[in-house]
């Protein structure tokens, strides 16, 4: 049976599953084999969802999987792009942390709860605030300029630091600091309330203690008739990581979006040679942090 990928959710209270369009949910269960074949082409994922009227063909190696036009009418609908300033819904502001000195600032629809976090692979995080829509961008660009922090990383740095993380103590002492200093804070706009909550990790819920010290490889791109196989090891934000013979393999499973699947694999991933045939490349340990 074909398969089409919706992408990997965290919605399912905090736990990963893969999404199909038809509507199914495959869970992620440590342990359990993952393994599917890609067929045909790679194309367009469409918008706001609706679906591409062209069903264009989109490149292997992007993790959006829409054309030029697809991605520019979901863009003039997103709150990230700003094309919404009179949303009603309350939101809220984020610290999070991905590994040492590795820190952002950010905003998500208060009703989404933590999801947004785990979908962004924060190893830790802490509520900042909470208010309107443009209160929330202010004070997200506010604190930004005041910690010193990006606007964005990449998830292949958080992809490369996963293997040397800190330890849950550390990670707490680290986000504690930043928070208090950005409570602290003079200029935030008056309709947004402070949150002095606690630090939420999400180190045992992404199994990072599985990831110490191993460096491993990360899918590049789906091909026709590519294989990806391996024993479930740990997900962490959007990444799979699979057990294959032995070799830790990384899948980022917003490359699976575009492309029709079938399953693929029988016996057990640890014995015999690897049997991944995907394109791959070495993820190697790095150490230290952003700064």
């Amino acid at each position: 049976m074909e398969w089409r990928s919706a992408g990997l959710s965290w919605a399912d209270s905090g736990r990963p599953v893969l999404v199909w369009e038809r509507g199914e949910i495959s869970p992620l269960v440590v342990g359990r084999r993952v393994g599917f074949r890609a067929l045909g082409r790679r194309e367009c994922v469409g918008a706001r969802g609706n679906p591409c009227p062209v069903a264009a063909a989109v490149p292997a190696r992007g993790t959006q999987a829409r054309c030029a036009e697809c991605a520019r009418l979901d863009r003039a609908h997103s709150v990230a792009a700003d094309t919404i300033a009179d949303d009603p819904r309350t939101y809220r502001v984020y610290l999070a942390w991905f590994g040492a000195g590795l820190v952002k600032v950010g905003i998500t629809r208060e009703e989404r709860g933590p999801a947004r976090l785990l979908e962004q692979g924060a190893v830790a995080f802490a509520w900042l605030g909470r208010g309107p829509l443009m209160a929330a961008r202010r004070t997200e660009e506010l604190l930004r300029v005041a910690l010193g922090v990006p606007d964005r990383i990449s998830y292949a740095r958080k992809r490369a630091v996963r293997a040397s993380l800190p330890g849950a103590e550390e990670r707490r002492h680290e986000l504690e600091r930043l928070h208090a200093f950005a409570l602290a804070l003079d200029g935030w706009p008056e309709s947004l309330e402070r949150m002095p909550g606690g630090i939420v990790d999400h180190g045992e819920a992404f199994g990072v203690e599985r990831l110490a010290g191993v460096g491993g490889f990360a899918v590049t791109e789906l091909v026709e008739g590519g294989v990806v196989l391996g024993d479930l090891v740990a997900v962490a934000g959007p990444d799979v990581y699979l057990d294959d013979a032995g070799r830790l393999t990384v899948l980022d499973s917003r490359l699976l979006r575009g492309w029709r699947l079938e399953g693929a694999g029988g016996g057990g991933a640890a014995q015999g040679a690897a049997r991944t045939t995907a394109p791959v490349r070495e993820v190697p340990v790095v150490q230290g942090g952003l700064f």
